[in-house]
């Protein structure tokens, strides 16, 4: 098998290398055009005219409102106690049960409540002495069997969903923004992640709800499962088959899409830019290198994503938050005049081609969906994973996601793009492409925000191409993850249908590396906004189940902190 795949190395390297002249990626961005446009077209159907207003922007945000309103504004109340999820402070109660370990006749009494390794011995010398004792109906030697269910801790859930949303969304996608709607769309780009935390909450606690666990304790989550099994409790089996069918079909195109191609698009675009290439075929090329490297990570499945992404993500987002940290600490004289700005141009944009207040809403909250994906569902196929007993404690975890991305990382990108153009470096609008003139020199994407960069940072070029590719990879192996359990759902679990399904991947990496940025973008956008139709069918009819599973986790914590104290 390994000869086969070296043979096929070296005839498609040489392919591309020597067809320089025939314009190799001008041909595939011809050819996959037409199916971006298609997509686009249906998806972002207007409501109204003038400035043209998605139905699923619409549904995307309002629900995004209603579910912080329901739940009382989880992204503000429980926030610290996602924290301190994350930080393992109820790890006890998520491994064992709240009321085995602190009821009325729980078996951590007479322990030192303030150290989970005391309570860990304490259950181990009991079911070594009293194998058959029953409490509250469980055997003590299956305790560890129950909580055994799932198969990444909750940071490791949280690195795998973060690097699936943190990626050029935050470098590419807020250069977008700025570069069409102005520093106005930072605003509502803000908003937009605010109000997602809520959905994000809902969203994977249904994932981790409604969940299914293989034989080998693998475990198979997402929209598709509390779409399918949570419907059918409500006595929808048929429209709960046909939504989870829908979405899993969306959540594929939008793994090649947003979660893929998008991603190879703007690592190419700022290897090119370093490397000074300007072959008609470098993007492929750059292209195959990626998707060798990402075919070899994913082939591992979610535990090696997982032991990746804990790494890398953590590295990622601290090193480029330093980076525009120091910017901003450089340029401190300016932070004021660009929080302004953000602020009056968010009521009252100067852009051109913006129009209006509407105009560069939707430009911001468009970005803002894109990068933090909440309603699409997608990051609660990666939180379902997550070993616990209480569903809702990955769910506030996953409240942490748009935080991080929105309105942490991609306010501090929007920062540093106002603070650089404060002089006037290019006009705010452009022509309405997303491609800004810089020196007489047209720049998109990554590649403005690079220019920022550069401003002010020695070699900044090779720091934002590192961050940039890095950024691409982790979002592309952790999407390959979404799309493989999707595909999963739809052709069943066996190891030829993961091998098509990650041949395909690795070949959206290509296009996605060798097409234009206008059609990846408006594919990706498409695909990922596609999603959240069928899912927002399961969030609102399951909203019951979500309150109840938090009120759950909310009672097992109180339950904790009363032993405790007493």
């Amino acid at each position: 098998m390994k000869k086969k795949l070296l043979s096929l190395l070296f005839l498609v390297v040489p392919f591309f290398i020597f067809s320089q002249e025939k314009g190799l990626d001008q041909k595939i961005d011809e050819g996959f055009k037409p199916i971006s446009d298609f997509f686009s077209n249906i998806i972002f159907f207007p409501v109204w005219k003038d400035p043209d207003i998605p139905f699923v922007l619409l549904l995307l945000v309002g629900s995004a409102a209603f579910f912080t309103i329901y739940f009382s504004f989880p992204n503000i109340r429980h926030f610290w106690t996602a924290i301190n999820v994350v930080r393992g402070k109820y790890e006890d109660i998520e491994k064992h049960g709240a009321s085995i370990l602190y009821g009325e006749n729980g078996i951590a009494q007479g322990v030192d409540l303030n150290k989970v390794d005391d309570i860990e011995d304490h259950i181990n010398n009991l079911e070594s002495i009293h194998s058959d004792l029953e409490i509250d109906g469980d055997i003590k030697e299956t305790i560890r069997d129950e909580s055994s269910a799932g198969e990444v801790s909750h940071f490791q859930a949280l690195a795998t969903a973060v690097s699936g949303t943190v990626g050029n969304g935050n470098i590419a996608g807020v250069a977008l923004a700025i570069a069409l709607g102005g520093p106005g769309a930072t605003f509502w780009m803000v908003v937009c992640g605010f109000l997602g935390m809520s959905t994000k909450f809902v969203e994977c606690t249904l994932g981790v709800h409604y969940r299914d666990i293989g034989k080998d304790g693998t475990v198979f989550g997402g929209p598709m499962y509390y779409l399918s099994k949570g419907l059918k409790e409500k006595g929808m089996k048929n429209l709960g088959k046909i939504s989870a069918v829908i979405f899993a079909i969306f959540c594929i195109g939008g793994s090649f899409g947003g979660g893929n191609a998008a991603q190879s698009n703007q690592a190419t675009v700022v290897i090119k830019d370093l490397l000074g290439l300007q072959s008609s075929s470098a993007g492929a090329i750059i292209g195959l290198v990626l998707a060798i490297v990402v075919g070899i990570i994913i082939i591992g499945g979610i535990k090696r994503i997982a032991t990746v992404t804990e790494k890398v993500v953590p590295f990622m987002a601290i090193f480029y938050i330093f980076a525009c940290v120091y910017i901003i600490l450089a340029n401190f004289s300016f932070l004021d005049d660009a929080i302004s700005l953000i602020f009056s141009e968010a009521f009252n944009p100067t852009a051109i081609g913006v129009g209006s207040v509407i105009g560069v809403l939707l430009v911001g909250f468009k970005r803002a969906a894109f990068s933090n994906e909440a309603g699409a569902g997608s990051a609660s196929i990666a939180h379902s994973a997550v070993k616990t007993k209480y569903s809702a404690s990955e769910g506030l975890v996953a409240l942490l996601e748009p935080f991080i991305d929105t309105v942490v990382i991609c306010t501090m990108t929007a920062i540093v793009i106002i603070i650089f153009n404060m002089g006037g470096a290019f006009q705010y609008g452009g022509d309405g492409s997303g491609i800004v003139y810089i020196d007489g020199m047209p720049f998109e994407g990554a590649g403005i925000t690079s220019k920022a960069f550069a401003q002010y940072i020695p070699y900044s070029d090779i720091f934002l191409t590192i961050c940039v590719v890095l950024f691409a990879v982790s979002t592309m192996i952790s999407w390959s993850y979404y799309g493989l359990q999707s595909w999963k759902y739809l052709f069943g679990r066996g190891p030829k249908a993961d091998l098509m399904y990650k041949f395909l991947f690795c070949t959206f990496i290509i296009i996605g590396a060798a097409a234009s940025m206008n059609s990846i973008w408006a594919f990706s956008d498409a695909m990922i906004f596609a999603m959240v139709f069928p899912n927002m069918i399961g969030l609102f009819l399951l909203t019951p189940v979500v309150k109840k599973q938090l009120n759950r986790y909310l009672d097992a914590i109180k339950m904790k902190k009363e032993a405790i104290e007493s």
